[in-house]
């Protein structure tokens, strides 16, 4: 994406998945905001924006955070809500593995509790490696763990996919995951150990 966009992108992720109320917008139950009023609130806010940049947002963003309604009226964060929303995603079988990128810090915690959603509403999953190892590199030195996605939806689990190919679910315990051998020792150990 261009850097100049980068800034409202942001802006854009802050209020439709976070904070509408900021700008006092109001988010329908599966989670679109109006377009004009979008940009209206903006500008009051001292953020300017106009239909081109927010086109281009949606259309050339890698991550595809956001998505136009067919009509191009409503627009809205694809995943990674912390209010409630209903994205209407059906549950969907996932493939026997996902991956989780994240950063070797919050291993020891991850080992004890599982995936967590934190402040989502989901756990985000990533369908390959490389993709989760670009997502845990944003946090820190990167981890990928493996997701038993398969034997987790055969236990009952359920599995959302986002339009943009995120998938989705409310927790992933511990025992569902496989962790780099090299992460058998904490990262500090990993640090300090000159061995």
């Amino acid at each position: 994406m261009n850097k100049r966009l980068v800034p409202i992108s942001k802006f854009l992720s802050r209020v439709l998945r976070h904070h509408p109320e900021d700008l006092g917008l109001f988010l329908d139950a599966q989670g679109w905001a109006d377009v004009a009023q979008l940009l209206t609130q903006a500008r009051r806010h001292g953020v300017v924006i106009t239909p081109e940049p927010l086109q281009e947002i949606v259309a050339q963003n890698d991550k595809q955070r956001f998505a136009f309604s067919e009509d191009g009226t409503r627009i809205r964060a694809s995943q990674g809500h912390s209010i409630p929303v209903d994205l209407g995603l059906e549950p969907t079988q996932p493939p026997e593995f996902l991956y989780h990128g994240t950063a070797a810090r919050f291993v020891t915690a991850i080992r004890e509790r599982g995936l967590v959603p934190g402040h989502r509403n989901h756990v985000h999953l990533s369908a390959d490696e490389d993709t989760a190892a670009r997502v845990g590199g944003r946090h820190g030195s990167p981890i990928v763990l493996e997701v038993r996605a398969g034997l987790m939806h055969a236990a009952g689990y359920r599995f959302y996919l986002s339009a943009n190919g995120v998938w989705l679910t409310e927790h992933v315990p511990v025992e569902y995951l496989g962790f780099p051998p090299d992460q058998e020792r904490t990262h500090d150990d990993i640090i300090t150990d000159p061995t």
